[in-house]
């Protein structure tokens, strides 16, 4: 049987595991949203931690994708779809004035940032 990013096995879908990614931390959990308008009333949008930190690299830091991939350990691939999703998360959050909740799904935390 082939690999293949997604295995079909009796008809359920199994994605592949995820691979390590070095992020750096984030203290506690995080919700961005629009001011006086209450929780309870936002569609809430998840924001994965890589997403953030891919983000971080090549928009913020101005690295190249395959510079980020480095850094995160991962492909300069996975850093494009990383950006994609990410930035498309945030511009939802802002054009339709919606919360934007930060997920930590790290893998793999930086080693100066254990400290």
């Amino acid at each position: 049987m082939p690999i293949q990013n997604i295995v079909h096995m009796h008809n359920i879908v199994m994605p592949r595991p995820l691979k390590h990614r070095r992020c750096r931390t984030w203290n506690g959990h995080r919700v961005f949203k629009p001011i006086r308008t209450p929780i309870s009333s936002l569609e809430i949008v998840p924001l994965q931690m890589s997403e953030l930190e891919a983000m971080r690299l090549c928009d913020y830091e101005q690295m190249e994708q395959s510079e980020a991939g480095e850094q995160m350990q991962v492909s300069r691939g996975t850093i494009h779809r990383l950006l994609k999703s990410g930035r498309r998360k945030v511009l939802h959050v802002l054009l339709n004035s919606q919360a934007l909740e930060i997920k930590d799904d790290l893998i793999s935390k930086t080693s100066e940032e254990k400290k």
